[in-house]
């Protein structure tokens, strides 16, 4: 199964990347969401050869919505996660897929292509970046990490990260909006941020990096410290060793 899904996502990857620097917008979902043309393809690339191949499992995709969500088995897909970063000629975005088994993550991929950068996690065999292991970061102070966020489409999504933001920047913390979720958990999977803050997390988004950061050795929950699942509403991914600082930095947020 690891397997499929590599070259699926490398598939799906391929494509877009042709594509890359001379795509068009297909679709204008509201003022800050598009899609693109290779958004729609890696789609019908990843959507039907799952469908093919393991016909009764149910689908969760950005673009094609959602299909047998009564199955024991649930893939989570982003054809193109960071589809506007992917437009303005970015190379950070990422073909985002993973799979649930009773509502917990068992695989998750996420491919960079324009980076050459493949994340892949399975429950219990670790996270590796183009197959060397990865790890978390060692940091433990939340004033020497570095930490990115980003946030869901809804206004009530956008007020709480600009909520956030300022008390990232008044507390002269250091962060970025790096604009593909999937990629900003690889890198905190793979120790190169400390962080991810997300109001309004789309399960599409984070599935796959969800694993990345825990097989890595990190902590995924809600704002209150939950574990992160299926219908958390949003979502702090780290190396662990912040994660108690950062809860109480999003206290009341």
């Amino acid at each position: 199964m690891k397997n499929f899904v590599i070259k699926l996502a490398k598939q799906a990857g391929l494509e877009i990347n042709q594509r890359f620097n001379h795509d068009r917008i297909v679709k204008v979902k509201n003022k800050s969401q598009i899609v693109t043309a290779a958004d729609l393809i890696s789609d019908k690339i990843i959507v039907s050869a799952i469908k093919k191949k393991y016909p009764t499992h149910g689908i969760l995709s950005e673009e094609s919505g959602t299909i047998n969500l009564d199955s024991d088995y649930l893939w989570a897909v982003d054809p193109v996660d960071g589809t506007t970063n992917y437009f303005i000629g970015s190379p950070l975005f990422a073909v985002s897929i993973s799979l649930f088994y009773k509502n917990q993550p068992i695989l998750g991929v996420a491919y960079a292509p324009a980076m050459n950068e493949l994340y892949v996690a399975e429950a219990g065999k670790g996270a590796y970046l183009n197959n060397k292991k990865i790890h978390v970061s060692k940091s433990n102070v939340l004033a020497d990490s570095f930490l990115t966020f980003c946030h869901g489409s809804t206004k009530s999504d956008i007020k709480r990260a600009v909520k956030i933001y300022n008390k990232i920047k008044l507390n002269s913390l250091d962060s970025r909006q790096l604009g593909s979720a999937a990629l900003e958990l690889g890198f905190v999977a793979a120790g190169r941020t400390e962080c991810i803050m997300i109001p309004g997390a789309h399960v599409y988004d984070v599935a796959a990096g969800v694993l990345l950061v825990r097989q890595a050795g990190g902590k995924v929950t809600d704002f209150l410290g939950k574990e992160w699942n299926l219908k958390s509403k949003d979502m702090v991914a780290s190396n662990g060793r912040i994660h108690n600082q950062l809860l109480k930095f999003l206290k009341n947020i």
